[in-house]
């Protein structure tokens, strides 16, 4: 018999990717979601998934099932936000923050959904630049951090939003307009504009600028209107989300230009302590997120874990 246990193990193979992320999400270990999953096949004497190394690809039942845990899950966190109104418990608090500040481009109006859905639940954002924002967690300052790199953590569950490309932002007469796509040699004679944040944290010196052994002149900024301003005024060139510069471009303020031949991608994951897991509001901000920037954001692309 199917059960709704089973549609929540194959949404999260779909949302995941692999086995292992997809237990972190539904609390099993990959011993037992690898049961349920067969279990399922059995069932339905066909397979759900086709498996190319550590990770899986729903066939056409697999999809077909997905679907309809997608909406029996929608139905279901429904009722629990009428139920949570009708509860004289208090009300949760949901404190949200910031690893990427281009976020704010589209974190207040997934807020602003979710505030609709869930009027009780006291929305705040935990201001400030931090230099390690899952220390807030673990240290019961935030309950859930929107960030681009993912990092293991004991205690800490993960949840993917969308995977999207960062360009390089240029003004519109840079000497580099006529290319298609820059490379990290590129960078060595410019200034390279970005938020006040570590290396590690920074996808083109991560992935791009360090390995080739680049290091360009560095100006840094908390705003990222003021790096498109720097940029315009020739102070420098970046490197920002797809969506966060798309009206900048169709203003032609700026131009935007791949890094690399195949681009540079990033992925943001949603990060929450697994003692609130399962919470039905954590879950519900969550897929209003995901919901929400794949209807309205140019450019972003679902995570899939390798």
């Amino acid at each position: 018999m199917l059960e709704i246990r089973h549609l929540r193990s194959l949404v999260a193979l779909a949302d995941c990717g692999t086995l292992s992320r997809a237990a972190e999400r539904v609390h099993l270990t990959q011993s037992a979601l690898s049961h349920q999953l067969r279990y399922i096949e059995s069932h339905y004497k066909v397979p759900m998934v086709a498996r190319s190394g550590r990770s899986l690809a729903l066939t056409r039942a697999g999809e077909r099932l997905v679907a309809l845990g997608r909406d029996l899950i929608a139905n279901i966190q429904a009722a629990e936000r009428d139920i949570a109104a009708l509860s004289e418990q208090p009300s949760p608090a949901l404190r949200i923050a910031l690893e990427c500040h281009t976020c704010f481009e589209w974190l207040l109006p997934v807020m602003h959904v979710f505030r609709k859905d869930w009027p009780t639940v006291q929305l705040d954002l935990v201001s400030g630049f931090h230099s390690n924002p899952i220390e807030l967690i673990e240290d019961g300052e935030a309950d859930l951090i929107v960030g681009s790199v993912q990092r293991s953590r004991r205690g800490i569950a993960w949840y993917p939003l969308f995977r999207f490309e960062v360009l390089a932002v240029l003004p519109p007469d840079h000497r580099y307009r006529s290319k298609n796509y820059l490379v990290a040699s590129d960078f060595a004679e410019e200034t390279l504009l970005t938020y006040p944040v570590p290396d590690d944290r920074i996808d083109i010196i991560r992935q791009v600028l360090r390995p080739a052994r680049v290091k360009p002149r560095r100006r840094t900024t908390e705003l990222t209107l003021a790096i498109l301003q720097l940029v315009a005024s020739h102070q420098g060139i970046a490197a920002l989300p797809n969506w966060g510069i798309a009206n900048y471009i169709d203003r032609q303020q700026i131009i935007g230009r791949r890094i690399g031949r195949r681009g540079l991608w990033s992925d943001l994951y949603a990060a929450v302590p697994r003692t609130l897991t399962g919470e039905a509001h954590i879950e519900d901000f969550i897929a209003t997120a995901r919901r929400e920037c794949f209807s309205t954001l140019d450019g972003i692309v679902p995570i899939v874990d390798k």
